[in-house]
């Protein structure tokens, strides 16, 4: 099967930063990274999802986070220098991004905004982030993600009460 490379997947082979593209089935009703996780048979934890958030002083910023996890919007504030921050509305995520929602890869957005990925990236050789369209995911190392992204490792979901 022929996998047609994004502009993601471009940007990397130009930088020869070396990564695996990985088809999965998508589900239109769920976009979810944990549906994401099931059809690429690997731990959610594994799988990250790609936010665009907008601070009240900084502007936009990405918060790249486990799949199953929820952003803290006061530690994603924080480490973006911004007081406080929410994610942008949906219809405003194609203008700014050039992606659509399930399908929004940190690497190769219009403009590369600051980039803070959430620390458990760093327990793996490689993770799981959108390629750029639904359906296709780029298997890449945290360190490489962080250097092409110009990225920052940092804490950025909320934390299980249940511990």
């Amino acid at each position: 099967m022929k996998i047609n490379k994004t502009n993601a997947a471009r940007l990397l082979d130009k930088a020869n930063v070396p990564y695996q593209l990985i088809p999965y089935e998508v589900d239109e009703n769920d976009l979810s990274a944990t549906h994401v996780a099931e059809q690429l048979g690997e731990e959610v934890d594994q799988v990250f999802k790609t936010l665009i958030l907008q601070g009240d002083k900084n502007g936009c910023f990405v918060g790249i986070i486990p799949g199953a996890q929820e952003i803290d919007l006061k530690k994603a504030a924080k480490a973006s220098g911004n007081k406080n921050c929410q994610l942008i509305p949906m219809k405003e995520l194609l203008p700014l991004t050039g992606y659509i929602r399930g399908g929004c890869s940190p690497i190769g957005m219009k403009k590369l905004f600051p980039t803070y990925l959430h620390s458990t990236a760093g327990n793996f050789d490689k993770i799981y982030i959108s390629a750029g369209v639904r359906g296709l995911q780029l298997l890449i190392s945290p360190q490489d993600l962080l250097q092409q992204t110009k990225g920052i490792m940092t804490d950025l979901v909320i934390e299980n009460k249940e511990k």
